[in-house]
């Protein structure tokens, strides 16, 4: 290795590690109502992998649950994405459970991107699998109920679980994110993209983003027009509000896949906690539009689906 990779390499890292420090400011100040959340560790692949558990405390065990798996971006953490997306709120006014998982080193491994994952060739796939396979006996999950969400390196993981899982998701709710790797075996699975037409780390129309990983990314189009192949799609029915556009196809076996864009927002969960001045100085983020409520949209569509 020459002096000069070798310093970037460094550069590299240095950065890398700043920006996950960084994450930790990402944290809102006001925090969800936590207290019914509890951590835990699932042992996979040689690896001790943590997460968090949201069960509203009203929530009985007497009858299937619906559960939402909810996946941070790329140097975030399950705690971040649990006090700044509000899927605790929406599990206690819908009643299902969330989990909020970490990625090895702040990144999941969506094959394309992100960070240590890629590197080491971690199986986040089969880690997440077995993670809502265990969550499904232990919180009376109703398998027919598993949605998966995520932003940045969340979304593009979202994907890749209903290209790879054994599981079969009812839906995916990709925020801000798009899917490199080939979709060889895919599960006919209702999708919802939310993507803001201004997102430079993830470009909406393709190309190689302003973040710190810069592997090319297909254009969202691209991937939603694949998913409407393999769910068997009818035409798209557009409508518009504002700054909010919509694309939605009815598709075979009464699913559907959708596409929100919004115009003027950015590499943002819509209606998220705003990040605090300090991560928006070192990591160049822009606050979240207040077009829509992501998280109420996504769970709107996902309790009209199930697998």
């Amino acid at each position: 290795m020459t002096r000069t990779s070798v310093v970037r390499t460094l550069w590299v890292v240095l950065l890398w590690m700043l920006l996950a420090v960084a994450s930790g400011v990402l944290a809102p100040i006001r925090l969800n109502a936590a207290e019914n959340a509890r951590a835990a560790t699932l042992t996979f692949g040689g690896i001790e992998r943590t997460y968090r558990l949201y069960r509203p405390a009203a929530l009985k065990h007497d009858a299937p649950v619906p559960l939402v798996l909810v996946l941070h971006g790329g140097f975030g953490n399950g705690a971040n994405a649990e006090r700044g997306l509000h899927w605790d709120q929406s599990a206690e006014a819908h009643g299902f459970v969330v989990l909020y998982p970490d990625g090895v080193g702040r990144a999941w491994n969506a094959g394309a991107c992100c960070g240590q994952p890629v590197q080491r060739r971690i199986d986040d796939t089969g880690f997440l699998t077995a993670l809502v396979e265990q969550t499904i006996h232990a919180e009376n999950v109703d398998p027919h109920r598993i949605y998966a969400t995520g932003i940045s390196n969340g979304a593009m993981m979202a994907y890749r679980l209903a290209c790879e899982s054994t599981l079969a998701f009812a839906a995916i709710g990709p925020v801000a994110g798009t899917f490199s790797k080939t979709c060889e075996h895919p599960k006919p699975t209702s999708v919802l993209a939310i993507h803001g037409l201004s997102d430079r780390n993830v470009p909406f129309n393709g190309g190689i983003g302003s973040g710190v990983d810069r592997s090319p990314r297909p254009p969202v189009p691209d991937v939603i027009a694949q998913w409407r192949a393999v769910d068997r799609c009818g035409p798209a029915q557009l409508h518009d509000a504002g700054t909010v556009h919509d694309e939605s196809s009815a598709c075979a076996e009464e699913r559907t896949v959708e596409l929100i864009t919004v115009a003027g927002a950015g590499h943002q969960w819509p209606g998220a906690e705003p990040p605090s001045p300090a991560a928006v100085a070192l990591l160049g983020l822009q606050q979240p539009s207040h077009a829509l409520d992501a998280t109420a949209v996504l769970w709107e569509f996902f309790a009209a689906h199930h697998s």
